[in-house]
């Protein structure tokens, strides 16, 4: 597999591999009217894919404008590969700022991954949007080793 920036023709793909996820993983916890914009959101300043041989993407990670991990997946074919660790790399070998992101409790796998590879939880809070039981989701929040 292949880290690259994500261009704007890669947008579908993306769009693709993220219905992987959501029928897998309910990532995002409800599928978005417009995915493209939801891939794409406000602030975003950079955004990289991971693409096998033939071009298929199996991986998407975003940047925020205040250093934040966004709309960060692995495709379920092409997990336990290292793709999410790959990914969060891309983005510290591009910034040179501490990194945060926010997870959902609901994320257990994700939890599990960024406290194992040294993330360090600084907050707990409620989004103003809905988990799967449609409470309020609560929502960890994450900065770099």
């Amino acid at each position: 597999m292949r880290i690259r920036p994500r261009t704007p023709a890669d947008l579908d793909a993306c769009v693709e591999a993220l219905a992987q996820v959501q029928a897998a993983d309910r990532y995002p916890v409800d599928w978005p009217a417009d995915p493209g914009a939801w891939l794409t959101p406000a602030g975003l300043t950079s955004a990289w894919i991971a693409v096998d041989a033939g071009g298929a993407v199996h991986g998407h990670v975003g940047l925020g404008a205040d250093a934040e991990i966004t709309r960060l997946f692995v495709t379920p074919a092409a997990r336990g590969q290292g793709l999410a660790a790959r990914l969060l790399d891309t983005v510290r070998a591009a910034v040179r700022t501490p990194l945060k992101l926010e997870v959902s409790a609901e994320g257990q796998a994700a939890i599990a991954f960024y406290e194992r590879t040294g993330w360090r939880r600084v907050a707990t809070t409620r989004a103003d949007w809905l988990d799967s039981t449609g409470e309020p989701a609560v929502v960890h929040h994450y900065v770099t080793p």
